[in-house]
């Protein structure tokens, strides 16, 4: 069949355009990172003490903080549609020797509402035994959605925030010094997880108000809590569902097409005369 011969030559002849187009990209040379690009790998060294103060740090990016037993600590990340987020935390306790008994260290997880959302699974609290040199906990989330009804409390797009503290020990350790490391990865759950509709504008800080507009307007900075992906925010405009349909479309196509040149037969009929 010419047609379908002619599109699968295409095809395989853009397949070979993009794999010479990415073996010379992987030739080129790769340019070093900067110094700033370095400091900001590395992450943030504090951590907020309050949904306000929360310190903004990125997906994959470790934070570390230096605080004291009994403290709350913040952290504050943008998760996007179809994304599902794992928050981990370890936290270094003061020595042995010093401590009077177990203690037991949790780890929340906020949305852009300030709605505690439940972890699907992980250990999102741990008590250290008194002789425990460190604790670590985790908190996976749900997927994000792209919108929800009023009623639910569906996981949204916007900022996630991070929150450590100690929630039962010996009144005798509060105020003793520990050390804390969190580090937030975002997976892409892609269009399977896709829904219809979209929010107006992503649940951060300030969304909405005459704030946010000043901000637009670079008037002002921007706070550092109303981080944001480095793609921008997508809002449910696009998703690999899209790529699905369209690929779908074009095999219905292909097979119409041989199904046509299957079964049209080679012409019209010969005529026989008459009498013969």
């Amino acid at each position: 069949m010419r047609t379908v011969r002619i599109l699968t030559t295409a095809v395989l002849a853009g397949a070979g355009l993009l794999g010479l187009a990415g073996g010379a990209h992987a030739d080129s040379a790769t340019p070093s990172p900067s110094a700033s690009e370095s400091t900001e790998a590395a992450g943030p060294t504090e951590a907020g003490t309050s949904f306000r103060t929360a310190t903004a740090v990125k997906p994959d990016q470790p934070a570390t903080a230096d605080a004291s037993t009994g403290d709350y600590l913040y952290w504050v990340l943008p998760v996007d549609v179809a994304q599902r987020a794992t928050v981990k935390a370890k936290v270094t306790l003061p020595p042995a020797a010093s401590r009077h008994g177990a203690a037991t260290w949790r780890l929340d997880v906020y949305d852009g509402l300030r709605r505690r959302q439940a972890c699907t699974y992980g250990t999102q609290s741990r008590s250290a035994a008194a002789d425990a040199d460190a604790v670590e906990l985790s908190c996976t989330l749900r997927t994000v959605r792209s919108w929800a009804e009023p009623w639910a409390n569906d996981p949204l797009p916007g900022s996630y925030y991070v929150r450590l503290t100690v929630v039962d020990l010996p009144q005798e350790d509060l105020g003793q010094p520990v050390h804390a490391e969190v580090e937030a990865s975002v997976a892409d759950q892609g269009g399977a997880q896709a829904v219809d509709g979209s929010l107006a504008a992503p649940l951060v800080p300030g969304a909405g108000s005459a704030t946010a507009k000043a901000d637009d307007a670079g008037s002002s900075p921007r706070p550092a809590a109303m981080a944001e992906p480095d793609g921008g925010w997508s809002s449910g405009r696009w998703n690999d569902r899209w790529l699905w349909t369209a690929a779908g479309g074009a095999l219905a196509a292909l097979a119409g097409i041989a199904g046509y040149r299957a079964t049209r037969g080679s012409g019209r009929p010969a005529r026989i005369p008459p009498g013969a």
